[in-house]
């Protein structure tokens, strides 16, 4: 963690960041609870503090915690005794940290509270589910944040908000409906299309509905009510979704029906809630996808369109490593089982504000013309990037294959995204010991011979143009890397196992042959 040394300019009188400078240090986060006392408080007081200062007090904040951690957490003190990192705070992660240590051991003092505590329980979607301790403090200010992003992105007028993520155990769910609680009514029907379309015939077109959920589901909800004749277009409807990525390609789908699509970013080994797109962070992406120079400058040459968010780095620490991995830190004294450098090996970036706007200007972008197209007034926090988790990828003659490729490739084709459900890849075994991909996609029609063509010629063109590194093995290696694509009614063959997790999988790691599929 690196802190930034701010020249000193010379001023007659303390300015308001001069002032915040100071406070940023007062013990029991004073500052943080004075600026977040309202909604219109928070946006205004953030408004003034420049990005380099934000920067600046998010290390000291970040210092802070690991200090505390060192000090008071028996799990990481004995992790710090048995790592070396040449001198660098080391990074913390599932295997080397979760797994090695108990529960307790990672908490504050070494123990869990008896009353206050909320124990929340991970998707599994890489594997084994796990349980993560929070203190009803550290939620309420997570909530807190969540109810101002989401003000900031859709309004203050009223609302009904309809909670569409899974019920339970998981973090999401419930904890997503506490927090819209602080803006709106909120009804938590889950992922139930039949309840969701029931709550909107109740109450009418009358209200204006904040749906939240996950991406594929909403796709799912729009077909369903298409299928049923439900005049969703009568509705003022709103999304909010999370859990996993989205293409621009889904969010246009979504908007047949939603005004505005925004999406979340957490991750249930930290939190969630810890940054969200705004109308500025979609604006950038949807230049960066047109605009092939905005896109190298930005984010590199990686083939994929990563997803940009804005967070609050007085709440979280976020830097990248050497494998542009983003490490965080959460830097609030709540926080009862602390999680210093942690990496959930999501592969991104991070960038000041000040920064993002150097860079558009380099590629020939001012930024004050995206703001203007937004309408909203952008707040002056650092941009967070995501491409995705290196877990879920495949490899074939050195070109790797994202789902997020797929995505792309399965909304460029109308026809395609309006029958597909979901989809997973793989690596399947050819004769001799190669491998070559495998992409299968669960449909809502009967699958035949014609449609399978449809899809592989489809899916093969797209994955050309969207992928530079399979575009350039395909070239030189075609008999190699023809996919195998197969086509699944809902439910059937690798997507049975779908219906019981609140997430899709998009890598089948045993592929098996199924006589459902086409």
């Amino acid at each position: 963690m690196i802190l930034i040394n701010e020249a000193k300019a010379e001023k007659t009188r303390p300015t308001l960041g001069d002032r915040l400078h100071f406070v940023a240090l007062i013990p029991r986060d004073i500052a943080l609870a004075l600026v977040c006392l309202d909604f219109r408080t928070f946006i205004a007081g953030f408004r003034l503090l420049p990005p380099r200062y934000l920067e600046w007090t998010s290390g000291i904040r970040a210092r802070r915690a690991f200090h505390r951690a060192a000090r008071r957490v028996p799990a990481y003190a004995r992790f710090l005794g048995t790592t070396t990192a040449n001198g660098l705070i080391p990074e913390t992660d599932k295997d080397a940290y979760i797994k090695v240590y108990p529960t307790e051991a990672r908490c504050v003092d070494g123990r869990i509270p008896a009353t206050g505590v909320m124990i929340d329980e991970s998707s599994g979607s890489t594997g084994t589910p796990y349980n993560w301790v929070r203190s009803q403090r550290e939620r309420k200010e997570s909530h807190l944040f969540i109810s101002y992003f989401t003000k900031h992105c859709f309004g203050t007028e009223p609302y009904i908000t309809i909670n569409a993520f899974s019920m339970g155990a998981w973090a999401t769910g419930l904890n997503m409906g506490l927090a819209l609680q602080r803006n709106a009514i909120v009804k938590n029907t889950g992922p139930d299309v039949g309840k969701i379309l029931h709550t909107l015939a109740f109450f009418g077109p009358k209200y204006r509905y904040l749906v939240l959920g996950y991406p594929p589901f909403l796709k799912q909800l729009i077909d369903a009510a298409e299928k049923r004749g439900f005049p969703l277009q009568d509705y003022h409807l709103d999304a909010l979704v999370g859990g996993e990525g989205m293409s621009e390609g889904l969010r246009e789908y979504l908007r047949k029906r939603f005004i505005k699509v925004f999406s979340g970013y957490g991750a249930t080994d930290l939190e969630i809630g810890i940054a969200g797109e705004t109308p500025l962070s979609v604006a950038i992406r949807k230049l960066a996808e047109k605009n092939g120079a905005v896109r190298s400058r930005l984010f590199g040459h990686d083939s994929r369109l990563p997803m940009v968010f804005q967070y609050n780095p007085i709440m979280h620490h976020v830097t990248a490593n050497a494998n542009g991995e983003l490490l965080f830190t959460i830097t609030r004294k709540s926080v009862l089982s602390p999680r210093i450098r942690y990496n959930v090996h999501d592969q991104g970036g991070v960038m000041r504000f000040d920064e993002m706007t150097a860079a558009l200007a380099e590629a020939g972008v001012d930024i004050q013309d995206l703001i203007a197209e937004t309408g909203t007034r952008p707040m002056p926090f650092p941009f967070m990037w995501i491409f995705g988790r290196r877990d879920f990828t495949i490899s074939v003659m050195g070109a790797n294959i994202y789902p997020e490729d797929l995505e792309q490739c399965v909304y460029a084709d109308e026809g395609l995204s309006r029958i597909t459900r979901s989809f997973t890849q793989t690596l399947v075994e050819t004769a001799g010991a190669g491998v070559r991909p495998g992409f299968y996609f669960e449909v809502t029609v009967e699958p035949d011979e014609a449609l399978v063509k449809k899809f592989s010629e489809s899916i093969l063109a797209h994955l050309i143009k969207v992928n530079a590194d399979f575009a350039e093995a395909w070239h030189e290696y075609p008999e190699t890397l023809v996919p195998e694509v197969k086509l699944f009614r809902v439910g059937e063959g690798p997507f049975q196992a779908d219906a019981s997790k609140i997430k899709q999988s998009r890598l089948l790691r045993s592929p098996k042959e199924d006589g459902s599929a086409a």
